[in-house]
């Protein structure tokens, strides 16, 4: 057997044990999971990576054109680094809403950091329910 063939054949097993792993771990090794794909049947709770980063498959559903992991933050979320403060996005359910102690910089990444003063948060940081930190 030839190194491509058993890589080949490792494949399935390495993506079953990567299910296990942390958000931290996996985003250190991003490789592991599969790529997103259109027309394929996601099962909430999954992890695929597009674009070299991680996201998890928060509704299930059958991909299509236009809806890849950036595009549709209804059925995916960003796995983000930890201690790593992404830039605020509009929530579009609960579970992307913000909670309490969520920070975020607004409007972009060069921009200030807010911290979320209560759970199931919605609101942009200039509109309410957010506290500049510091």
């Amino acid at each position: 057997m030839t190194p491509q063939e058993k890589a080949r054949q490792l494949r399935p097993i390495i993506e079953k044990a990567a299910k296990s792993l942390t958000d931290g771990d996996a985003l250190e090794a991003v490789e592991l999971f599969p790529m997103w794909v259109e027309n394929a049947e996601y099962k909430r709770g999954e992890r695929d990576q597009y674009d070299d980063k991680l996201y998890r498959c928060e509704q299930s559903h059958t991909s299509q054109a236009g809806w890849e992991p950036p595009n549709i933050h209804a059925l995916w979320t960003e796995i983000a680094k930890p201690g790593e403060i992404p830039v605020w996005k509009q929530p579009t359910m609960e579970q992307d809403a913000y909670m309490k102690g969520d920070k975020v910089h607004y409007p972009l990444l060069s921009s200030p950091v807010y911290v979320s003063n209560f759970d199931n948060n919605v609101w942009a940081p200039d509109v309410y329910g957010w506290d500049l930190e510091g």
